[in-house]
């Protein structure tokens, strides 16, 4: 870690966000952005792409970057599933949930999936999980994320569904009021009740 004065407030930062730093995490902490760059020039730090910075020795996150990237996308569907350990298999192409009219360009070039949702169901269930790095990460709670891998337009294959929903059904965490109220804001309670009736 970086010892010098100078920067021990961009050391703190890097070891709250487990050896990441962003620009405006260094503006919101009122130091100079040009820090960052002599740290890269001393090879203490390498930039990741635009407004992300690493220590030399820390892995890459795609996951966080692509958050960081895109601030208001939420992880969603497979992604979030395969977060919640509700599927083993690690998603191919992340998928990340956007409010209508949120300007995603540039989103293409990354290996990502894009849903546009209502304002008004955008804000439903979104939660916190840690990456598989141990970054912060904005993903739909569970009940949301069933909600939505049932819906007619999924592209969620049926064995992944079945897994999804069995693994819930057994589960501690299960909280069917919770579900039901979701099923019913995003119309597809009769869905989640024949699963439910299947698997309880």
């Amino acid at each position: 870690m970086i010892k010098i004065n100078k920067y021990e407030s961009i050391d703190e930062l890097l070891s709250q966000n487990n050896g990441f730093i962003t620009s405006m995490q260094v503006t919101q902490a009122g130091l100079q952005r040009r820090l960052l760059s002599e740290l890269v020039a001393q090879n203490r730090l390498y930039r990741v792409e635009r407004g992300i910075y690493a220590l030399p020795e820390v892995w890459e996150d795609e996951m966080y970057f692509l958050q960081y990237r895109f601030s208001k996308g939420v992880f969603s569907n497979e992604t979030a599933l395969y977060l919640h350990g509700l599927s083993d298999r690690t998603p191919h192409a992340y998928s990340l949930t956007f409010p209508h009219g949120y300007n995603s360009s540039g989103f293409k070039k990354y290996n990502a999936k894009a849903k546009y949702v209502t304002a008004e169901i955008y804000d439903l269930g979104i939660s916190e999980k840690l990456s598989p790095f141990g970054n912060k990460l904005r993903v739909y709670d569970v009940e949301r994320t069933l909600c939505d891998i049932v819906k007619g337009n999924n592209t969620c294959d049926i064995q992944l569904v079945n897994q999804a929903m069995k693994e819930y059904a057994s589960s501690k965490e299960l909280n069917m009021s919770k579900l039901i109220n979701y099923s019913e804001k995003l119309r597809v309670k009769p869905k989640i009740l024949k699963y439910m009736e299947v698997l309880l």
